[in-house]
């Protein structure tokens, strides 16, 4: 459903100079720096930073001496932005190649042909649908709001303006001080597994209820307990999308952790030998375990989930792509009709054959993999399916969640699943079967991670009053730049580091290493991906909100859904108490727009900090050891809460834009 009202910040009328060769050469430079550090940061710890908020403050502070308009800065933005998209899929799956042994060392050619044509594909991909999601205002595209009123916050100085640049002040100190790459003051979450009292014993019984078996030891119960990290940036998130949308994503992380992990555990009985012979802990074995058994559930639940997301899309899906094909032929009617500047893509003809044009060289690359035509044919062929489908699911979840929650890794394992049973029905084993299944879901991941953050990015542009034909001129521009430079700086990583060391982990290149070796082998376990698949279909049969949001609270960490509800609570608990104050429209608005300042400011602060300390870990800057307690996160919690609580609320009273309190 779109928004008829709404008003971009640059009415469509008005004309602002856009693109231009500085806008074009800070994104590429941008591109190529954002996409290096965040390749590094991600083979260490498994993530990327969204470098959106990083990219809109540089473009801001680069672009301004130089008489830049705030279009030439979006357009920067989106340029530059795309380069850590792309470095997320290409280290989430090109390094697998490396730790299967199917590459015995890293290959150049190869590996810049898979990120390109990836990342070209979700551009042209998420083309087809820009409009159905960008103009959807039930998504809430919360960092693209975000940014947005960072960049409009940018442009002026006024009494609002403070509460965003302080409020990003915070952000960055609280990234600081609980980040391991800075100087660790406060742990910004613990875990750990308790004992359930009590020792339990399985008795299996018949249907006349007479004893078969009895476990022969008793089983000790356990249960994995985490917090809620202390994180600016995912309680300004939680904020923005606000507590319904929070709590569906929270609602997967309890499912997971809370309900499904205890019940692993109990019945795991030999867990216990494992962790005693291996001196290891119950934490880091419960995490294994949550890897192993509960994640396949989630990726089944995932695949369902997408193709019912898709399926619930489908009517906007056509809408779109049938106003693209009725733009083409307007520009060759008589009767030509001005499509608003701000509503023109790219011409669909040739958003069209590009996509075509696409599948060539993959073909030939499949081929190389495979040595087997028919094989790179399917290759090919599911390769363009998912990417269409995922690009899609990936544009979705961006818009209720943002590009810093985006699960690629969990779509680019459902694409693999589905890879990798191909090749074992076509009889493609070892080796060359292996490389195939890598290589569709290493363009897949591409697809994904850049349909993403394109679409987040044009978000922000359709806020601001950007030609998005432009944008995707720029956004091309990037994943070009990107794709020819981040192969040497994986090159460089793996020969100085060694990809898949203690010192560069790859820790999502491991799991897709482990999941395409162990489907291809007949290692996969298939029964729990089938058990998420009927999972997602029961939540689809009792009419929950979004089957694939609670599927992606149940893959990610429960620190993290965990912090969304935070968030969302807040956001709660505010509404819930300027409610009693029967504010005006014009009181909502107030309160509604501090908040979002904040809320803003706080995840770009983040954001921007953790570039500036992966970068000087890649420096090897060594910051100096500190408390680690974490104790101190109640302080961050707290200070959270109050200045996501008082301020708007103190703002809209002081406005006198309310009525007197109900009873």
């Amino acid at each position: 459903m779109s928004d008829k009202s709404f008003k971009p910040y640059v009415s469509p009328e008005q004309s602002m100079k856009e693109i231009s060769f500085k806008a074009i050469f800070l994104g590429i430079i941008m591109a190529i720096i954002l996409g290096a550090a965040n390749a590094y940061i991600g083979l260490l710890v498994g993530m990327t930073v969204a470098a959106t908020f990083p990219a809109a403050v540089i473009a801001m502070a680069v672009l301004k001496p130089f008489k830049g308009t705030v279009l030439e800065e979006n357009l920067a933005r989106t340029t530059g932005a795309v380069g850590e998209a792309l470095a997320a899929g290409a280290i989430f799956t090109i390094p697998a190649f490396l730790m299967t042994g199917v590459w015995t060392k890293f290959d150049v050619f190869k590996s810049s042909l898979l990120m390109l044509v990836g990342g070209v594909l979700g551009v042209f991909l998420i083309i087809l649908i820009r409009r159905t999601l960008v103009e959807d205002a039930d998504l809430p595209f919360p960092e693209s709001v975000a940014c947005a009123e960072m960049v409009k916050t940018g442009q002026k100085s006024g009494s609002n303006a403070k509460y965003m640049f302080w409020a990003m002040g915070l952000g960055g100190l609280i990234e600081f001080f609980t980040s391991e790459n800075g100087v660790q003051v406060i742990k910004p979450y613990v875990r750990s597994v308790f004992k359930i009292p009590g020792l339990s014993r399985i008795s299996f019984l018949n249907s006349e209820n007479n004893l078969i078996h009895k476990s022969a030891e008793s089983i000790k119960g356990r249960m994995f307990i985490e917090s809620p990290a202390a994180n600016a940036a995912m309680t300004g998130v939680g904020y923005i999308i606000g507590p319904k949308l929070a709590a569906l994503t929270f609602s997967g992380g309890v499912l997971g952790w809370l309900f499904l992990m205890p019940f692993m555990l109990f019945i795991s009985g030999d867990l216990g030998n494992i962790v005693s012979k291996f001196d290891g802990s119950w934490t880091d074995m419960a995490i294994s375990a949550y890897n192993a058994q509960i994640k396949p559930i989630a990726v089944g639940a995932m695949l369902i989930g997408a193709f019912y997301t898709l399926f619930k899309m489908r009517k906007s899906l056509i809408t779109g792509i049938g106003r693209s094909i009725s733009d083409v032929k307007k520009t060759k009617g008589e009767n030509v009709t001005e499509i608003p500047r701000t509503d023109k893509d790219l011409p669909f003809p040739i958003i069209i054959i590009s996509i075509v044009a696409m599948i060539i060289p993959m073909i030939f690359l499949y081929n190389m993999f495979t040595h087997n035509i028919g094989s790179s044919l399917v290759s090919a062929l599911v390769m363009i399916v998912m990417g269409l489908l995922f690009a899609a699911v990936a544009g979705y979840l961006v818009g209720i969640i943002g590009s810093s929650s985006n699960p690629i890794s969990g779509l680019t394992l459902t694409t693999l699943l589905i890879a990798a049973l191909m090749m074992v029905l076509l009889g493609q084993t070892g080796k060359s079967g292996i490389a195939a299944v890598l290589g569709v879901a290493a363009v897949v991941c591409c697809v994904a991670g850049v349909a993403g953050d394109m679409i987040q990015d044009w978000k922000v542009g359709h806020i601001l009053g950007g030609t998005p034909w432009r944008m995707q001129i720029g956004g091309l521009i990037g994943v070009v730049a990107a794709a020819l430079t981040l192969t040497f700086s994986l090159q460089l990583l793996h020969n100085t580091m060694r990809i898949g060391s203690d010192a560069l982990p790859a820790p999502q290149a491991g799991l897709m290493a482990t999941m395409a070796q162990g489907i291809v082998g007949g290692e996969m376990a298939w029964p729990l991906v089938i058990a998420g698949m009927l999972l997602a279909i029961v939540l689809i049969l009792i009419g929950s909100p979004s089957p694939m949001l609670i599927a992606v609270g149940m893959y990610l960490p429960f620190r993290a859904t965990s912090c969304l509800f935070f968030g969302g609570v807040i956001k709660y608990f505010l509404e819930s108490r300027a409610n009693k104050k029967n504010p005006t429209a014009k009181g909502k608005e107030t309160l509604q727009s501090i908040g979002l300042l904040l809320a803003s400011g706080l995840i770009a602060g983040q954001a921007i900090l953790g570039i500036i300390t992966a970068a000087l870990k890649g420096a090897k800057v060594t910051m100096p050891k500190s408390l680690n307690n974490p104790w101190l996160a109640l302080i961050i919690f707290f200070i959270l809460g109050f200045i996501l609580i008082y301020f708007p609320y103190k703002k809209m009273i002081d406005s006198g834009e309310h009525e007197k309190a109900t009873d």
